[in-house]
Parts: structure tokens; C-alpha cells; sequence
């Protein structure tokens, strides 16, 4: 059985990293979209914003830009998707909340990573088309998927992901993209252990950024979900021990315990998919508290999955 626990989450911001200056403003891109009534006005509205139109609405997949602006156009004067547009108005406000989560998060980038720049961030609405994109020098944060349970629409997707499209997990998604940016991993060999760690270091560097975050959020488990495993720690790693899964090359058997699913009943009817992630993570925790001398730059360079296994000495006891 799979029992409950309490984890108490601390929330620390240095004064050094408040001070840095970051002053960052959300382009609300879908208040001029929905207001374009011609082609026209939205072939001007594509050129006034290329990256847009390239990254996230990818420009490549039309045969011409006209054609693209046609279909857009449909999109923009969509009775339904107003109403999206409508309710995530309800839902985010004037966005100061969302703004306030991305600059402190990319103040704590910046306190890591000096050479960090700002990237653009944008919100839009795409008619559940996309959710995010985040790259050096452009985030858009397609609104309408965060709008949560009330949405008149959802994403096609089933429930146990459905449920980490809610308005509270929007920021831990965008920084655990901009993760990407920082974290080296060489897939040489494959094997499950590698991919553990490199969802670990992913996870870790998010929780740094957003330290005020509950790991919930960070990793899209329920309160539950994580008291759960929190609880269950030593079983979960005994299996992966005993089944000699760490060194697993398969990728059909490293799926059942890294990809989407909603449960893993190989260990527990109650065990949440994506469960090695999770491990992945305790193991780059138990890495960096053993070993204090290693920077956060200096995790995300590091490739060698074994190396941070030995260093972190992790080895839960089963309850």
C-alpha cells in the first residue's frame, strides 16, 4: 500500500539574487489578434511579429503567408475561441502574478548564469494548437491551456496530463524548458540511469530558480502523487535496484518508468507515471548536499549519469 506524508517546503530568496535587476512585461499578443477583421490586417500583424509567426505558429508548415493569414483569420474570428479567450481573461487577469513568478525566476537564472539574456515573452492564444515555447530569445505562453478545469475547451489529452494545465503550473513549466538551455547530457549508451539524471538535473535546476515552488508543481504530481512517493521511497529504489533497471537499454522497459503514463503498476497500482523522473531527482539532490564544493553550473555541465549516482551516495531505506 501506498501511504501519505508530510513535507514541509522552504522558500528562501537571497538578497542577492532580489536585487538583480530583471524587469520583464508579458507582450499580451491575443488582445491585438482578436481584434484583426481582414487578411490584410493579419498578414501586417505576421510581419510585426516574425518569431511568433516562425517558432511558434511555424511558418514553414503553410505554403505561403497568405494562406497562413487565411487560416488565422478563422482562428481570430472564432466564436469559441473568443470564449477561450474570454475565460483565460478570468483566469490570469492582468497577468502580474504570471510576471512576478517569470522575473524571479529569471532573476535566480541570472545569479547562476551571468551571461543569461532575457529572452521576449509573449502570451497567446492558439486554439489549443500549442502550450509553450521557450527559446533563447523568445517564450510564448499559449494562455488557453492553462486555463484549467472551468475551460469551456481542453487539450486532447487524457486526464492525469490534463491535470498539470492549470494556471499555478504554468511558470514551473516555462523554467523547466528554459532547463534545456543549460543542461549537457551524452545519450551514449542510453541506458535508463542516464535519462534518470538528466530529468533530475532538469527538476533540480527549476526548484533552484523557483525555490518557492512545491515540488508538485515542479514535477506535475498531485500532493498526494509526491506523499505518496515521498513515503515509498526505499520500495521505489529497491525495485529498479533488484530488476537491474538503472543500466536498462531497452527503450520499451525504459518507457514503462520514464515516459507518460498514468500509473506504474510494475511497482504500484498507486505509483504515478514518470516515476524514475522523480528518482532521477532525489539522486541530484542527494548529489549536490554530498557533495557542496559543486556548483549549479557545474551539475548541469556534468554528462556522466554514474558519476553523480556514486558521488550522491543515495540509498533510501524501504519503510
Amino acid at each position: 500500500m501506498f501511504f501519505s506524508c508530510s513535507k514541509k517546503e522552504t522558500c528562501e530568496i537571497p538578497e542577492e539574487v532580489s536585487r538583480i535587476a530583471v524587469d520583464l512585461k508579458i507582450d499580451r499578443l491575443e488582445e491585438r489578434f482578436f481584434k484583426i477583421k481582414t487578411v490584410p490586417e493579419m498578414q501586417a500583424f505576421l510581419k510585426e511579429e516574425p518569431l511568433l509567426r516562425d517558432r511558434f505558429l511555424l511558418r514553414d508548415r503553410y505554403p505561403s503567408e497568405e494562406l497562413m493569414a487565411q487560416n488565422l483569420l478563422r482562428l481570430a474570428t472564432d466564436t469559441s475561441i473568443h470564449k477561450l479567450h474570454q475565460q483565460s481573461n478570468a483566469t490570469f487577469g492582468d497577468m502580474k502574478t504570471v510576471e512576478q513568478g517569470l522575473e524571479n525566476g529569471f532573476k535566480h537564472v541570472k545569479y547562476y548564469f551571468p551571461s543569461f539574456h532575457l529572452p521576449k515573452v509573449q502570451s497567446f492564444i492558439s486554439g489549443l494548437s500549442r502550450d509553450l515555447l521557450v527559446s533563447d530569445s523568445l517564450v510564448v505562453l499559449g494562455l488557453d491551456f492553462f486555463i484549467g478545469k472551468k475551460a469551456s475547451y481542453r487539450p486532447q489529452a487524457p486526464e492525469y496530463i490534463l491535470k498539470r494545465y492549470e494556471k499555478e503550473n504554468l511558470v514551473p513549466s516555462v523554467m523547466l524548458l528554459v532547463s534545456n538551455k543549460f543542461n549537457k547530457t551524452d545519450f551514449v549508451n542510453k541506458e535508463m540511469l542516464d535519462e534518470m539524471i538528466d530529468y533530475g538535473k532538469s527538476y533540480y535546476f527549476t526548484q533552484k530558480m523557483l525555490p518557492c515552488t512545491p515540488d508538485s508543481l515542479i514535477i506535475w504530481y498531485s500532493g498526494q502523487e509526491l506523499a505518496d512517493v515521498n513515503y515509498n521511497e526505499g520500495k521505489i529504489w529497491a525495485h529498479l535496484v533488484e530488476k537491474g533497471l538503472l543500466y536498462e537499454t531497452s527503450q520499451f522497459t525504459i518507457r514503462k518508468y520514464i515516459g507518460e503514463r498514468p500509473n506504474v503498476p510494475e511497482i504500484s497500482e498507486r505509483c504515478p507515471g514518470r516515476i524514475a523522473t522523480w528518482v532521477g531527482w532525489q539522486i541530484v539532490r542527494k548529489y549536490m548536499e554530498n557533495n557542496p564544493d559543486v556548483t549549479l553550473p557545474q551539475l548541469m555541465e556534468e554528462k556522466d549519469a554514474r558519476k553523480i549516482l556514486e558521488r550522491s551516495k543515495y540509498k533510501p531505506q524501504k519503510k
